[in-house]
Parts: C-alpha cells; structure tokens; sequence
C-alpha cells in the first residue's frame, strides 16, 4: 500500500471520528442538565376562598333591576344518542356578586372591558366593620374605621384591592334582612337600609391611599338611604371600580392573601357578573 492511499484512509477516518464527536456534543448539550433551572410557578399557592355568589333565582338584585332568568333549552338524550344540555340567560348587570365599572357614576371613565387587568388581580386586605355594621343597618364606614385598622395592620399598600365587611354576608339571600325590604320596584328604594362607605371615608381614601378597586358584602358601596351616591362617584371619578355583594369575606384575614377578580367581558357595559376568589396563604 502506496503512502497516498494510507494518507486518504486516515483522512476519511479522522473525518468519520470528528462527525461522530461533534454529534455526540451536540446531543448533550440539547439535554437538559441536572443544573438547568425549571421554570418557576408564581401563581401564588394556598387556601382558594370563592368570593362569589351563584346565580339562580334567588340572587338578589337591585328593588327595580330585572332578576336573574334562567330558561331550558334543552336537556337529555339527541336523536343521535349523546346527552346535550344547553339554557339562556338573561339580567341586569348589577346584580348577585357583580362589578360596577367607574363608566357607572363617573362620565368618560372605564367601562367593564377597558378596566386593566392589574387592577383585578392583585393583593387584597380587609377592613371588619361588622360590629358596627350589625348594630346599625344605615352605619357608614369611616375614615376612623380606617384609619384605627392601620394602626394595627399598616398603611393600606398601594395597589391593592380593599374590601369592607359589613356583617350583611350573613343575610344572603333574604332580600328582607339584606336590603331591609323584599318589595319590589321604585317605591321600594326608600326602604333599603344597609351599610356602607361613607363618602368622607371614599374622598380620604383617593387622597390619601392608591388602592387598584373596593369590594363590599352589601349590595351597594354607598349605604341603604343613599340618594347622591356619593361614595360611588368618587371613588369612580379616578377609575376605582367597586365589587358588590361579595361572599364569604368571613372567611378573609385582615391582610396578606391575594385576589383574582374577572368580570364578564361586556363591551361598554357599566357593570358586569363577577367571579372573584382570595388565595389565602398556607
């Protein structure tokens, strides 16, 4: 064998040996080493408290708004031998555990789909008024009941989401305890009695506190007797949005959980059914 021939084998052989190495370092490096960080879950982990309602016949609904209809369309077996089931649905936005939008009191502010999402997902506290607010159906939260759970608690943070609780989650759905009337319609707005945020209390917190929206387990942020809605329009003026009738904040620490809060996405809409849950930490 000539010298040009065992050159040539050597050659080929060399070229054979660094494909296979190249290969061989390719696949390591495309499996993932033992040093490789996982990606991180920071959906906050914990206890879920449902904040909401269901709707059926019994939610309660404002004494003149239409109430929550539910009809059947259909339901068991198809000629073709499946089970389908299907209803429609109709009723006010403001109703059962629901968000009033700042477009509500406020002209030109937010409606339901323009409302970011980072201002419904986010840590929440909550303030107890429910002493007061069992004792007296027309009590109005004050800058005092603020204030006095500051001392305690810290300041409000910014960017959280603030809910009041008044005791009235105790009385859902008996619209008489409630509301403080099961009449209907427009002659029955004098008759509601219930607490709420007293509009001195809302104008300290938009001064004072830079809170992302407000929840409360009544019907109305603004108290029963309310006729100016007050609270309403200034907390809507700087685009606070307001949960109401909110369930089981019983069951809230007063601080350190988080929420989640998704309205149903109504183009325009002043208002909207809401579904909201606090994760509450282990």
């Amino acid at each position: 064998m000539n010298k040009s021939k065992i050159f040539f084998i050597s050659l080929c052989l060399f070229s054979i040996f660094s494909f296979l190495l190249t290969s061989c370092q390719q696949q390591s490096n495309d499996k993932p080493s033992e040093e490789t960080p996982k990606a991180q879950n920071t959906f906050p982990n914990g206890k879920i408290v449902d904040l909401s309602y269901d709707f059926s016949d019994e939610t309660v609904y404002w004494v003149n708004a239409k109430k929550f209809e539910k009809e059947k369309v259909a339901e068991g077996m198809t000629e073709n031998g499946f089970y389908y089931s299907a209803n429609n649905f109709s009723a006010a936005e403001h109703g059962g555990t629901h968000i009033d939008a700042p477009i509500h009191f406020a002209k030109g502010k937010q409606t339901v789909d323009q409302i970011p999402l980072e201002k419904l997902i986010a840590p929440a506290v909550k303030i107890d008024a429910s002493k007061q607010g069992i004792n007296n159906w027309d009590y109005q939260i004050t800058v005092e009941d603020l204030t006095n759970w500051e001392k305690e608690h810290g300041q409000i943070p910014d960017g959280s989401i603030l809910f009041l609780q008044t005791g009235f989650g105790r009385f859902y759905p008996d619209t008489d305890k409630y509301l403080g009337t099961d009449k209907r319609g427009d002659d029955a707005i004098k008759d509601l009695h219930f607490p709420g945020l007293s509009p001195e209390a809302a104008k300290w917190l938009v001064k004072n506190r830079q809170i992302n929206a407000i929840g409360i387990d009544t019907a109305s942020i603004d108290y029963g007797q309310s006729t100016k809605f007050e609270s309403h329009v200034v907390l809507m003026e700087e685009n606070i949005p307001a949960f109401e009738n909110v369930a089981n904040l019983d069951k809230l620490p007063a601080k350190g959980f988080q929420v989640i809060a998704l309205p149903m996405k109504i183009k325009d809409g002043s208002g909207s059914p809401l579904r909201i849950i606090a994760v509450l930490p282990n």
